[in-house]
């Protein structure tokens, strides 16, 4: 039913855009100057919707129209990393603000003075992991620290993971032997307990040895219920992983050569840039990238990989 109200809207949505084209095209063989600032204003919105449609042409993946997960690991440095960690997870969430997007953390690790060791995210919006998926791998963040009472230059490193959220469309066996859940409170930022009763949720998957926390919602049931939600799309990419690693030994081609190193460096001092080490794409307006203007890079990111390029500065 998913499937069929997708394709329901997108056949909606092109029939909507050519009866635009058509009044448009009626609008202009009238020439009629009275109705030249209606053409105009038609012609906008016709632009505007052709743009979006294009942009929406880049998403080849399987899965690219689904949610995302995403998570976030401070580096090594301590506080810095920590609070570095949580600037993200803040552009993320003003990404998907503007975007009109629901995001919902599911769990967090706080820092130990600041920021987060940890956090996990869901992005609920369509292409959400299509767009997501351009943020995968380490980001570098070069700045005054403002924990450094000699103010000296600071580079900071943190890790993001994405995966599409589709638990609810397959089909995984998972035999409760292989697991360990513990229970345990739920705590903020500073240790302070948000909840007296154990009702967060941990989940230990020993053959893969992946571990999820949940300690968003208020009861156990809801908590458990999302972690093995998560869980499923962890071990789900988990699987498409290895076999896209085994197709590509096959071909003798280098596995993932990006993965796990540096994507992205946000550089506040001693300049102001954002730059992406794939693309090139980069922007000199820090702060509007870290309250979340991204679709520069991701758009970058999904040209890049269809071999149509044109990545280039952004103010």
């Amino acid at each position: 039913m998913r499937e069929v109200t997708s394709l329901r809207d997108e056949i909606s949505l092109w029939d909507k855009l050519a009866k635009q084209l058509g009044d448009a095209l009626e609008l202009a063989q009238l020439e009629d100057m009275e109705l030249h600032d209606d053409l105009v204003q038609e012609i906008y919105l016709l632009n505007k919707e052709v743009d979006e449609l294009e942009f929406k042409t880049l998403f080849s993946g399987q899965y690219d129209k689904e949610p995302a997960i995403l998570a976030i690991h401070a580096g090594a440095g301590g506080t810095e990393a920590q609070d570095w960690a949580q600037m993200l997870q803040r552009m993320f969430i003003r990404w998907a603000e503007a975007k009109g997007i629901k995001s919902n953390i599911i769990d967090f690790s706080p820092g130990d003075e600041a920021g987060l060791k940890s956090t996990l995210m869901s992005i609920d919006g369509d292409y959400a992991f299509g767009q997501l998926k351009s943020e995968r791998g380490v980001h570098r963040l070069v700045r005054i620290s403002p924990f450094d009472a000699s103010s000296r230059r600071h580079t900071s490193f943190a890790k993001v993971e994405v995966w599409p959220d589709i638990a609810e469309e397959i089909e995984i066996t998972i035999d409760e032997k292989d697991l360990r859940i513990d229970r345990f409170r739920a705590s903020g930022a500073g240790g302070q307990h948000v909840q007296k009763n154990e009702t967060a949720i941990r989940i230990t998957h020993y053959p893969s040895g992946i571990v999820v926390s949940c300690q968003n919602q208020r009861s156990l049931t809801q908590n458990l219920e999302i972690a093995m939600k998560v869980l499923k799309s962890q071990l789900f990419d988990l699987e498409r992983r290895k076999q896209e690693s085994e197709i590509a030994a096959l071909k003798g081609e280098d596995v993932d050569a990006g993965w796990g190193n540096q994507i992205r460096s946000y550089v506040l001092h001693p300049y102001k840039m954002v730059k992406d080490h794939r693309t090139n794409f980069e922007m000199g307006n820090t702060q509007a990238v870290l309250d979340g203007r991204l679709d520069g890079f991701m758009e970058a990111y999904l040209r890049h990989n269809v071999g149509n390029g044109d990545q280039g500065k952004a103010g």
